[in-house]
C-alpha cells in the first residue's frame, strides 16, 4: 500500500515539473531564471553527494607508506 501511495506521488511530482518546462518558453524571465537556479542547487546538491561518497571509499589524504624492513642485529 505504501509503494502504491509513493508511486502515486512521484507521478504527480512528475506530471508537475513535466508541465512546468512544457510551459517554460511562454513564461517570463523570472519564472525561467528561478527555475533554472532550482536546477543548479539540485545539481549541486548531487555532486556534492557523489564527492562525499567517493572521498569515503576511496580516501587519498592517507598516505600509503610502505614498511622498511630494518636491518637485524643478528641473523
Amino acid at each position: 500500500m505504501a509503494s502504491q501511495n509513493l508511486s502515486h506521488e512521484v507521478t504527480k511530482i512528475g506530471q508537475k515539473l513535466l508541465n512546468k518546462i512544457q510551459k517554460l518558453p511562454q513564461a517570463d524571465h523570472i519564472e525561467i531564471i528561478s527555475f533554472a537556479v532550482i536546477l543548479l542547487f539540485i545539481f549541486t546538491v548531487l555532486m556534492l553527494a557523489v564527492l562525499a561518497c567517493s572521498y569515503c571509499c576511496c580516501d587519498f589524504s592517507k598516505r600509503r607508506r610502505l614498511l622498511r624492513v630494518q636491518p637485524g642485529g643478528e641473523v
